[in-house]
């Protein structure tokens, strides 16, 4: 057996999610389908992360072992013409150490979240941004959101079907910032509780649009009380931009 680990972008609008569930549409099946059409056998297809329904991605990880070696790039190739018309793409593919595993050994993930902020509905955007009619103050929502860096327990955002055994994590980075209408959450840790950087990104807004008052994030994340957490934000606007891999398990071509 030959492992492969590839980097992937999808559009998750269509899909319940990464993980393969029966009777509906996921990530992980679609994959699944065409790595089994490559190899003629069934094949396990394990992912990064885990995202929900709607959720997109940018550069999840994922990796799956195939009985026939080949070439990466044939790989890559084969597996997005089996993958029509699904919005997946393969845009990388390389040959991995067999002990690889792309959930287990990433020591990083990264997350965008976009709110596009006008009160006129979205065209090119809609099911890719959040929009937010109300005007939303960004340097606000950056402060704010700075109380969340570092190690804590994250109970405040944590969704209640959160499988994690402890909702203590360490939040990396966290930067707000606008661009013409597009604000533009970039949020970095190790890893994340269900639905964590939603839930933040919900409470943030409420402090951009002046409900509370920058000191009220930090004051929610000390309860460590989910019924303090602000509106969920929709799923439209998050993307898993990159998994980090800290040099280790690095590809066997490498």
């Amino acid at each position: 057996m030959t492992r492969y680990r590839i980097t992937i972008e999808y559009d998750g609008g269509g899909f319940s999610g990464w993980q393969r569930q029966d009777g509906a549409p996921s990530v992980q099946a679609a994959l699944e389908t065409a790595a089994e059409a490559l190899d003629g056998a069934p094949v396990v297809v394990i992912g990064a992360g885990r995202t929900d329904a709607g959720v997109h991605a940018t550069g999840q990880v994922a990796h799956f072992d195939l009985s026939t070696p080949r070439d990466a790039g044939t790989v890559r190739d084969a597996l997005n013409a089996h993958l029509r018309p699904h919005p997946i793409a393969v845009i990388g593919a390389e040959t991995a150490a067999p002990g690889f595993h792309a959930r287990f050994d990433a020591t990083g993930r990264a997350y965008l979240y976009r709110i596009i902020n006008r009160r006129a509905d979205l065209a090119l955007d809609r099911g890719r941004a959040w929009r937010a009619p109300q005007p939303l103050d960004a340097d606000a929502m950056h402060a704010a959101a700075q109380a969340l860096v570092g190690r804590h327990d994250f109970t405040t955002f944590r969704d209640s079907q959160c499988q994690a055994d402890s909702p203590v994590k360490t939040l990396d980075r966290v930067d707000v910032t606008r661009s013409g209408e597009e604000i533009r959450f970039v949020w970095e840790a190790r890893s994340f509780l269900h639905r964590q950087v939603r839930s933040m990104v919900g409470s943030l807004v409420e402090v951009g649009r002046g409900k509370e008052q920058p000191d009220w994030i930090a004051g929610i994340l000390a309860a460590a009380d989910r019924t303090l957490c602000g509106p969920v934000a929709p799923p439209d606007g998050l993307y898993l931009t990159r998994v980090d891999y800290g040099g280790v398990n690095r590809s066997a071509s490498t």
